[in-house]
């Protein structure tokens, strides 16, 4: 049946010329079949059921055994229970119905609902889930396990594999500046399980990547999408294709400086050279704003010209708007410079009491930080530093400049206003130790 459902996308439509790309035909079998799984039908319980969890609707039918939930659920295909267990109360489980027989599946809650690896908001978000998992690992079970046998990875626009070996890692031109810890761990990019919002293909085996949430992994060196079990194929010296590259802002930071071979993104340098060649004494230094359709237009010409964007003063003589520019590029990081993954931790160290204990954690907190981003990091803060420098005529200290950058370097994994709230006077208090003690922290 896989066979036949895709004998003719058994491979991509790449041409033997490697300079005349045409993207990769993306193979549609196993998204047919998650269009095709069954529904979840909920199975509402007639009575009213004593000391029902409150984070469980109708469908909880209370203590019942395994007998009784194969006859309520009755041979309907994707029907569903929960049910306290007879052995253990206190303990609780899913009841399914697939394939003709009924599943059942211990069920937890810690804010959200689980039966494995994944956490769902719902019973009927982790059910259906479930049911497309059971339908495609049972309807295309040899399919899956065929899927990495004719890759297209290496004609894909994040991965242009060890064609040139001059520019294989970042590090060796970047790094100088930084402490030898980090260069060591460099060369493993890290594959985070990730949620696509709609219809997602890997980018390694070009079959669709299936289910409602963490449907498979994303590399944070390069972006790359991929299946959990493809991910191990992927190599780890990834180098983005500067080709497939079509803009600057919005772009993954690692992505867009491999893809330059460059030290940090040039819409930085480009930005602080611009500001400190004329605006070190401007008053209100990113704290004034530009205004929001010239920043736009800033923000246009390095998507378009990148290095070659002309931001001079004959174009723009008002200095907010390049510095305004530069605070859209970073807000604008789908990775921001502060990582997700250190965000936590850097919000711990903000909140220890004693200054030396303190500097020490950010310090050990930075060395997480992907090269790329500890670079932008570092050169920012450097800048910053400068622009204290003239307090006097710009009235920006390190305080107000962390006011500024805090929200704008480092938010939070969970998209959440109160944890945003809670945390910002630990991020301007970050980014002001960050620019106080730049030349003890980098």
């Amino acid at each position: 049946m896989a066979a036949s459902s895709n004998s003719s996308l058994s491979g991509s439509s790449v041409s033997s010329d490697a300079e005349e790309y045409q993207p990769p035909i993306w193979k549609s079998y196993l998204y047919q079949l998650q269009q095709e799984a069954p529904r979840p039908k909920r199975i509402i319980c007639p009575r009213e059921v004593e000391n029902r969890p409150k984070y469980y609707g109708r469908e909880f039918h209370g203590i019942i055994s395994r007998e009784q939930a194969d006859e309520i659920l009755a041979g309907v295909e994707g029907a569903y229970i929960l049910r306290e267990s007879q052995r253990q109360p206190g303990c609780y489980t899913l009841a399914l119905r697939f394939g003709n027989q009924t599943l059942n599946y211990r069920l937890f809650y810690d804010g959200k609902h689980f039966v494995g690896e994944k956490r769902f908001e719902s019973i009927h978000d982790l059910v259906t889930d479930g049911l497309i998992t059971l339908y495609i690992e049972t309807k295309a079970s040899e399919y899956i396990s065929k899927m990495t046998t004719n890759p297209i990875y290496e004609h894909i626009g994040y991965a242009t594999l060890l064609r040139e070996k001059v520019s294989r890692r970042l590090s060796r031109t970047k790094n100088e500046s930084r402490k030898a810890s980090v260069t060591s761990e460099e060369n493993t990019p890290v594959e985070k399980v990730h949620t696509f919002r709609g219809p997602h293909w890997c980018e390694y085996c070009a079959n669709f990547m299936w289910g409602l949430i963490a449907q498979g992994v994303r590399c944070s060196d390069c972006g790359l999408n991929v299946h959990k079990q493809c991910s191990k194929y992927v190599p780890n010296d990834c180098q983005p294709d500067l080709k497939r590259i079509k803009r600057v802002y919005c772009c993954d930071l690692t992505t867009l400086v491999k893809a330059h071979n460059t030290q940090r993104p040039m819409v930085v340098d480009s930005c602080i050279r611009e500001i400190e060649a004329r605006g070190l004494k401007s008053e209100g230094l990113y704290r004034v704003s530009g205004f929001t359709e010239h920043i736009e237009d800033v923000k246009m010409a390095f998507d378009r010209d990148g290095d070659k964007a002309d931001i001079s003063a004959s174009i723009y003589p008002d200095i907010n708007i390049i510095a305004g520019a530069l605070k859209l590029y970073f807000r604008d990081l789908p990775i921001p410079v502060i990582t997700y993954d250190t965000y936590s931790k850097f919000i711990e160290a903000a909140k220890i009491s004693n200054p030396d204990e303190r500097l020490e954690a950010i310090h050990e907190v930075l060395m997480l930080l992907p090269a790329a981003h500890y670079e932008t990091l570092r050169y920012l803060m450097i800048h910053l530093k400068k622009v204290t420098l003239h307090e006097k005529e710009n009235f920006m200290n390190a305080e107000n400049l962390g006011i500024v950058f805090g929200p704008t370097l480092m938010r939070p994994p969970e998209d959440s206003t109160l944890a945003t709230l809670n945390d910002m006077r630990y991020q301007k208090l970050i980014v002001q130790i960050l620019i106080e003690n730049e030349d003890v922290l980098f």
